[in-house]
């Protein structure tokens, strides 16, 4: 096991994969039972699948997809979207995921992440914020998908969530996800330094320096989607994760 976690965070659509740029245009990447075995095979840390409809829609996460990642993955899990209250995350950690991501639900109902903390652990409850950079800089949260902009500032939003009981944080940047640009080092910093739970970083990774970068800036963790993916920027679909030496040297 790696001390730092690279986590690939998958993106399901309906019945499928996908992986979006900036949060739109959705790509198909292909089966999410095949990708599993995929990852499996390849010895990832651990995986995160996340509905990016489910909460927009006002849908509960679909079962039977979850139930056949969990018979098929080897390595922890962790899911997010959809998910509006105790029982339908207690359903789904009974399946065998280890982690709940929420994401919208905090926004509505903050006191979710104190009840599943106590209840669960707060290692098995990750608070996942969206965020994106207005044209002067500042940072603006949002939710359902990036499709509804919230209030509040971000730092003491996470302060908040932290107080609640939250164990992790997945910070993604809008504005990076999916560019291969690399990570928004300046919001992860400024959070990393101010908190003392771990934060995932999320978008924009596009090779193993941005890995080199976060880490610098305070991940304790690091999200990648399109690098896992595809074969490069611009290539078609393939499912591959970093060399495990290249991966050590790296993160050293």
């Amino acid at each position: 096991m790696l001390r730092t976690r690279v986590i690939p965070c998958l993106q399901l659509l309906d019945e499928s994969l996908v992986k979006t740029v900036r949060f739109k245009k959705p790509g198909y990447i292909g089966d999410f039972v095949n990708t599993v075995r995929i990852f499996n095979e390849l010895e990832v840390d651990e995986l995160c699948f996340l509905s990016i409809r489910a909460t927009q829609k006002g849908e509960q996460p679909n079962f039977e997809i979850l139930s056949q990642i969990a018979s098929e993955c080897f390595m922890p899990l962790s899911y997010g979207g959809g998910i509006k209250d105790f029982e339908t995350a207690s359903r789904i950690f009974k399946m065998g995921f280890e982690k709940i991501v929420l994401n919208s639900v905090v926004f509505e109902k903050p006191e979710l992440v104190t009840q599943l903390a106590e209840h669960f652990g707060s290692q098995s409850v990750i608070v996942s914020i969206d965020y994106k950079k207005d044209f002067f800089g500042r940072i603006n949260m949002y939710s359902h998908g990036g499709t509804k902009k919230q209030k509040g500032d971000l730092l003491e939003f996470v302060k908040q969530m932290e107080s609640l009981g939250a164990g992790e944080l997945l910070l993604t940047s809008i504005d990076q996800e999916g560019t291969w640009q690399g990570y928004d080092l300046g919001t992860l910093k400024e959070l990393s330094e101010s908190i003392d739970i771990p934060v995932i970083v999320n978008g924009g990774a596009g090779d193993l320096r941005h890995f080199q970068h976060a880490i610098g800036n305070g991940a304790s963790a690091l999200g990648v989607g399109s690098m896992v993916v595809y074969q490069s920027k611009g290539m078609g679909v393939l499912v591959n994760f970093p060399d495990r030496n290249s991966l050590l040297n790296t993160l050293q």
